[in-house]
């Protein structure tokens, strides 16, 4: 018969015509993102002990981090990501053993300008160092001299 691929293709039209509409207006509205969706990252730096381990992780190299030496702690300082580079692949979350790092709903990481692209997570500046009193240094040190004498004296004894 002819034209009956004139009536089918009408009828899956006309079928489509009256499903519901799954198109939103964009900015002001948005459809809700799964709970496993990769979007933009964010660090909470109080959590980062800064063990390198998201950077060292990461396939394409894109975490920049710098640390300073506070007292015997490390303490985070800067924390870049050249998202350009990023595969969003999730290896630096899934190696983050305090959670500090995760993936938020947010996708719109656009920008206009090359500069804008790196991702600054933490960019501050590392705490003074509390001054240590001579007062609380020198009973620690005495301890530690007389716990090396008996160390010493254990020693000799063992050996004559």
């Amino acid at each position: 018969m002819f034209g009956r691929g004139l009536l089918k293709g009408l009828q899956v039209t006309w079928k489509e015509f009256w499903t519901p509409k799954f198109t939103v207006q964009y900015p002001e509205e948005k459809h809700p993102v799964p709970a496993r969706f990769h979007g933009r990252f964010v660090l909470d730096a109080d959590k980062c002990i800064a063990c390198n381990l998201c950077a060292n992780a990461c396939p394409n190299r894109v975490i920049n981090i710098v640390t300073a030496k506070v007292g015997t702690k490390k303490y985070l300082t800067n924390y870049v990501m050249n998202i350009q580079y990023c595969l969003f692949c999730g290896l630096c979350v899934e190696a983050c053993n305090k959670d500090a790092i995760h993936f938020s709903d947010d996708f719109g990481m656009t920008q206009y300008f090359y500069k804008n692209i790196p991702l600054v997570l933490v960019d501050r500046v590392a705490p003074e160092a509390p001054p240590e009193d001579a007062e609380s240094k020198a009973p620690a040190d005495a301890t530690d001299k007389a716990a090396k004498k008996t160390a010493a004296a254990k020693a000799k004894g063992t050996e004559g």
